[in-house]
């Protein structure tokens, strides 16, 4: 498969402003190359793994954020939208330093072979492990591994919030529990919730790419009859309830599923919500309370959080 890969040249400061650009546009990953970071963070669905620069040759001493886009009949479109946007950050007051835009195509098999070097297996949480499919790996008893390969628009799964949100999978989940995954990606927190012992797992995802991807990754770690991937948003393919919901998406998103996801959740059933930018924070604690949440916990992560809240019992209100 064929990608355009959109190159933005820019600077630190911008680095969140042009991110959104290129989500807005419809890219599901974007690679961040920031020498003040000194990292390379590929982000998948709105979450952040790391890898070694040297991968791509960079020279430029600002910046770097690239997109991958599908090819398709608007795409002339999309990127003239980007390069509009991206030349209109400086109205805003932000310094976007030469904010160069452009484009290349990209081969997802090269693209995923060039991963190869910099993707090693990684316990993430007391019992789960991430294994690539090319590494062996011996596992300890109590371990549960999960293979999960990267693809074009897909991290490794060990960025801070997939591995939050794991741990407090970890400490809910119980035998007959029911799992809804909403914004699914690569459906890692799906497989992480069956392996976990989640009696039935909904995977849920907007994005086409997700959910093929979800679907060959739960037939790779064989909880196909525990996971069921759909394609569309909560509220459309979604009827049942949920013991826990977990949302590893942006802010924004969580504040508006705060508003709806009640009616998908048992009593006292618990929601797990990161991909928490910590400026966000407080606002996604108010959206959760005002719609009937207590918060159970706050977890932190570099710059990321985590909240756990559970649906406010109003019977002794």
């Amino acid at each position: 498969m064929k990608w355009i890969e959109v190159s933005i040249k820019t600077t630190t400061e911008a680095v969140e402003a042009v991110s959104n650009i290129l989500y807005d546009a419809g890219v599901t990953g974007v690679v961040i190359v920031d020498p003040h970071d000194l990292t390379v963070s590929n982000t998948s669905n709105h979450t952040w793994d790391y890898i070694d620069e040297s991968i791509y040759n960079l020279e430029y001493e600002g910046a770097v954020i690239k997109g991958y886009l599908s090819q398709s009949s608007d795409l002339n479109d999309k990127i003239k939208l980007i390069e509009d946007l991206v030349n209109l950050l400086p109205s805003y007051g932000l310094d976007i330093g030469i904010g160069e835009v452009t484009t290349l195509v990209v081969d997802e098999e090269e693209w995923a072979t060039a991963w190869k070097q910099y993707y090693k297996t990684t316990k993430i949480s007391k019992n789960i492990v991430i294994k690539p499919s090319w590494e062996e790996y011996e596992n300890l008893p109590n371990e549960l591994v999960i293979e999960l390969d990267p693809g074009m628009a897909f991290g490794t799964g060990t960025h801070e919030t997939t591995i939050m949100c794991t741990q407090e999978l970890e400490k809910h989940i119980k035998e007959r529990s029911t799992v809804f995954d909403i914004g699914c990606g690569s459906g890692i927190l799906s497989v992480a919730a069956a392996k976990l012992g989640a009696e039935k797992v909904i995977a849920v995802d907007l994005d086409e790419v997700a959910v093929n991807v979800t679907k060959e990754n739960i037939q790779k770690n064989s909880v196909g009859n525990q996971v069921t991937v759909r394609h569309g948003d909560l509220m459309s393919v979604v009827d049942e309830k949920a013991d826990i919901i977990v949302a590893n998406i942006i802010a924004d998103i969580i504040i508006i599923l705060s508003k709806d996801i009640k009616p998908y959740l048992n009593q006292e059933g618990i929601f797990i919500a990161s991909g928490i930018i910590l400026d966000k924070l407080q606002d996604v604690k108010k959206a959760l309370t005002t719609n009937g949440f207590d918060i159970l916990d706050i977890k932190t992560k570099g710059e990321w959080a985590a909240i756990v809240s559970k649906v406010r019992d109003e019977r002794h209100e």
